[in-house]
């Protein structure tokens, strides 16, 4: 059986995508539960990869779908996003989640004459580890650092957006921001958060 790859995960989600979005399913019909819908969308999409291809799948320790990937799978409806907050640490919000997303992105359509829901996926959405970090919170750290920003700046920013650091904790980030804004400068892109359209869906 082939190995599962991060490019042979991408094809096959805007396959799937593209299957999934012409399927009646009855079980789904009156769901507005959208945690529901997620876990129905990402159980088939892996039941579709098992078939074909050898991989580990997430498990609770590890906390993501792919572990060997680093990728998470994340369902979302257009008209209801997804309100849960991926990041536990002021960490993540700056430097990134760790692990890479995709992101599949739903309109759900019920049909009372046969009694079954469509879910029309609109986008698949492959999210880079280094491009995770919390938007506002890169944001604001990019405008310190243009305008020759120091520690001290940098401290404030932090304990003004609330993030789940202490004055020390925050001192420390700080100043490793100062250091590796130069040597890993991909963790600061303004685009932060922003998304590649998996193989064009």
């Amino acid at each position: 059986m082939q190995k599962l790859t991060v490019q042979l995960l991408k094809t096959e989600a805007k396959a799937f995508a593209e299957r999934e979005s012409g399927h009646k399913e009855k079980s789904l019909f009156g769901v507005t539960d959208g945690k529901a819908v997620g876990t129905y969308l990402e159980h088939k999409f892996q039941e579709a990869l098992q078939k074909k291809y050898e991989y580990a799948r997430g498990s609770s320790a590890k906390g993501i779908d792919f572990p060997k990937l680093d990728v998470d799978i994340k369902v979302t409806s257009m008209r209801q996003p997804q309100s849960s907050c991926p990041f536990k640490s002021a960490r993540q919000k700056i430097y990134g989640l760790g692990y890479s997303l995709l992101v599949f992105v739903y309109d759900k359509k019920d049909e009372r004459k046969s009694r079954t829901a469509t879910l029309n996926i609109k986008h698949v959405i492959f999210i880079e580890s280094s491009r995770t970090g919390d938007f506002q919170t890169t944001t604001g750290i990019l405008k310190i650092l243009d305008n020759k920003g120091n520690a001290d700046d940098l401290g404030a920013f932090m304990m003004e957006r609330f993030l789940p650091v202490d004055e020390i904790q925050a001192a420390e980030l700080a100043k490793e921001i100062l250091k590796t804004r130069h040597r890993v400068p991909h963790h600061f892109k303004r685009s932060s958060m922003a998304a590649s359209v998996c193989a064009g869906y």
